[in-house]
C-alpha cells in the first residue's frame, strides 16, 4: 500500500512536470548605465537577479564621428582613465555567468553607418579585438546590442553580419547580437535587420506605444503584437520588454502581480518567449520589480 502510495505521488509529480514544461521559463535582462544612482555594474550582477545586463550606451558613432561612449555618471570618458575601471566590474559579472553587452543608441540625426568601418571599431575595442584604446578596459564583452530608435535604418543587419563573422573567424567565444526594437510591428528603424536571422535575442519594448501595450487589466493587444513577433522573426528568443517602474516610461508598466498572472502565461507558451527585458537598472532598484516577478 504505501509502495502503491509512492508510485502514485511520483507519477502526479511527473504529470505536473510535464504540464509546466509547456511553458517555458524565462531570464531577466537589464539596462545599466545610465543614472550614476543606480549602483555599479557589479552590485547589479550580485543581485543574482539578472541574466544578461546591457551596458548603455555607445551613442555617438558613424561615418565622421569619433566614437564615444556614455555612462552618465559612472565614469567620465574624457578623462585619464575614462571608463576603463569597469573592466573589473565586466569580469566580475562574467565569473557568475551573466552575459555582458554593449548597446548601441541610435536617435534622431545619427548617420548613416560603413559597417565594415563599425565593425572593425567594436571588435577591436569593446570585443575580441585589440586596441590601445579600449573605453572600458581589457575585458571582453559577450555581444553588441541594436537600440536604435531614430537616423538611418541602413547598413544595421550588414554591421551585425560582420560582427558575427568576426567571431566565428576569430575563433573566439561566441559574439551575441540583440536588438531593442519598439512594438509596432515592423519596426521603422532595425526591423530589416531583424529578419536575416543573425539576432539571437530581440527585446521589444512593449511600452510608450499604446497601441500595442497592455493597459489596465486588457492583454488583446499587446498580446496579438507578440504573435506577430515570435511568428514573423527568426530570432532564437524574443523577450517582454517593459519599464521597471511607472516612472521609468511615459506609459506600458504592468504591476507585478498583472504580469505574473495575467501576462506572462498568454505569452511564456511559445519556445521562442525568452523572459522579461526592464528598462532600468536604476528603476529596479527603487521599485524592486524584479525581485518581485523573478
Amino acid at each position: 500500500m504505501e509502495l502503491k502510495s509512492a508510485i502514485s505521488v511520483t507519477f502526479l509529480c511527473l504529470v505536473l512536470l510535464a504540464l509546466a514544461n509547456g511553458s517555458y521559463a524565462g531570464t531577466i535582462t537589464v539596462y545599466w548605465g545610465q543614472n550614476g544612482n543606480e549602483g555599479t555594474l557589479a552590485e547589479a550582477c550580485a543581485t543574482g537577479n539578472y541574466d544578461y545586463v546591457i551596458i548603455a550606451f555607445l551613442p555617438t558613432f558613424g561615418k565622421g564621428q569619433t566614437p564615444m561612449i556614455n555612462l552618465a555618471g559612472h565614469c567620465d570618458p574624457h578623462s585619464n582613465n575614462g571608463c576603463t575601471g569597469l573592466s573589473s566590474d565586466i569580469k566580475s559579472c562574467q565569473a557568475k555567468g551573466i552575459k555582458v553587452l554593449l548597446s548601441l543608441r541610435g536617435d534622431v540625426g545619427s548617420p548613416s553607418i560603413d559597417p565594415s568601418q563599425a565593425a572593425t571599431y567594436l571588435w577591436n575595442n569593446f570585443l575580441g579585438g585589440h586596441s590601445l584604446t579600449r573605453p572600458l578596459g581589457p575585458a571582453v564583452l559577450d555581444g553588441i546590442d541594436f537600440d536604435i530608435e531614430g537616423g538611418s535604418n541602413k547598413h544595421w543587419g550588414d554591421l551585425a553580419r560582420l560582427l558575427k563573422g568576426y567571431g566565428m573567424a576569430k575563433q573566439s567565444k561566441k559574439v551575441y547580437i540583440t536588438a531593442a526594437p519598439q512594438c509596432p510591428f515592423p519596426d521603422a528603424w532595425i526591423g530589416n535587420a531583424l529578419t536575416t536571422g543573425l539576432f539571437d535575442f530581440v527585446w521589444v519594448q512593449f511600452y510608450n506605444n499604446p497601441p500595442c501595450q497592455y493597459n489596465s487589466g486588457a492583454i488583446s493587444n499587446l498580446e496579438d503584437a507578440w504573435k506577430q513577433w515570435i511568428t514573423s522573426i527568426p530570432a532564437n528568443k524574443i523577450f517582454l520588454g517593459l519599464p521597471a517602474s511607472p516612472l521609468a516610461a511615459g506609459s506600458g508598466f504592468i504591476p507585478a502581480a498583472d504580469l505574473t498572472s495575467k501576462v506572462l502565461p498568454a505569452i511564456k507558451g511559445s519556445s521562442k518567449y525568452g523572459g522579461v527585458m526592464l528598462w532600468s537598472r536604476y528603476y529596479d532598484v527603487q521599485s524592486g520589480y524584479s525581485s518581485s516577478i523573478k
